[in-house]
């Protein structure tokens, strides 16, 4: 099931909006995939130290659609979002990860679902590794604090059974559907955003550095009556983890206090304080294995080199 689309039509009404921190070539390939199929493409740069800008500006000499942000420290992911959106022009924003690369007509397609899907805010595409298979958060359930006890221990094999109960998150494990879905959320790394709904949720919330940012947001266009949809013909390759490979540890530090903010912005009052207490102390109990885990490895591949 393929959607017949001419990725050769005129210029889509989209912005599409880049942040980058030190995506290197990764960035060119994605801003290549996106030129031919927007009609603009912005580019937040959050203060990289790599060669990624030098690239563009190697690849794509005065490009009129093309324009570059220099922020001059790191402010995060959302952060780095508003500044785009703040200078973008079109109806239609497309947030995109450096580490994507958008298939030709995968845009039209996401287009075509907003303009015929009048109650929807925001679509997402398929997200597929380089294989082909599709990767988890494209389509996903919101993790409440119970899905997420779910999760950690292993009740979603009983989902069987009892599958509203023991409802897995990830549902890139159930079969790709046949048409446009409604989801309660999708990743931030691909989100093509009605104009519209963003005047009326708000922006970002620039209190998450990074992750969690787009939960958040999913969470609060459903608040407004906004639909969510997944459009499972629309693929996008998506190099997972470009950006934050160098620092493993910086990132799941993140990652687990936007899980924090996550959890008591829009769940604290709805479960008793000894469950968000507990809530807390396994996400702090899995920050501290995840980043012994990656310090042991460091001080491995150190070691490693000090014998050679």
């Amino acid at each position: 099931m393929v959607a017949e689309v001419n990725p050769h039509m005129d210029r889509l009404p989209v912005s599409v909006i880049i942040v980058n921190y030190n995506a290197g070539q990764f960035l060119a390939a994605c801003i290549q995939s996106a030129l031919p199929q927007a009609a603009e493409v912005l580019v937040v740069d959050n203060a990289s130290s790599d060669l990624s800008l030098e690239l563009c500006a190697q690849c794509f000499p005065e490009e009129p659609k093309l324009k570059i942000i220099r922020n001059a420290a790191n402010l995060g992911f959302a952060a780095a979002c508003n500044i785009g959106a703040a200078q973008a022009r079109e109806p239609y924003l497309l947030f995109l990860n450096p580490d994507c690369i958008l298939s030709a007509g995968s845009l039209q397609r996401m287009v075509q679902v907003l303009e015929t899907a009048p109650e929807a805010g925001m679509v997402g595409g398929l997200l597929i590794n380089e294989n082909g298979m599709e990767q988890a958060g494209g389509r996903r359930a919101v993790p409440t604090p119970w899905r997420s006890f779910v999760r950690a221990f292993g009740l979603y094999r009983f989902s069987t059974y009892w599958p509203k109960l023991f409802l897995d998150f990830h549902l890139h494990k159930h079969a790709l559907p046949d048409d446009t879905l409604e989801v309660e959320a999708i990743s931030g790394a691909l989100m093509l955003v009605r104009r519209e709904a963003i005047e009326d949720v708000g922006l970002w919330d620039e209190g998450y550095f990074l992750h969690c940012e787009d939960l958040d947001w999913c969470m609060r266009f459903r608040n407004k009556g906004w639909k969510i949809l997944f459009v499972p013909d629309a693929p996008v390759v998506h190099y997972k983890g470009t950006c934050s490979r160098s620092r493993p540890v910086f990132v799941e530090w993140h990652k687990h206090k936007g899980m924090m903010r996550f959890y008591r912005k829009f769940f604290q009052h709805k479960y008793p304080g000894v469950v968000m207490w507990l809530v807390a102390l396994g996400v702090w109990l899995r920050f501290g294995a995840v980043a012994a885990f990656y310090s042991a490895r460091r001080a491995g591949r150190w070691l490693r080199l000090r014998r050679e």
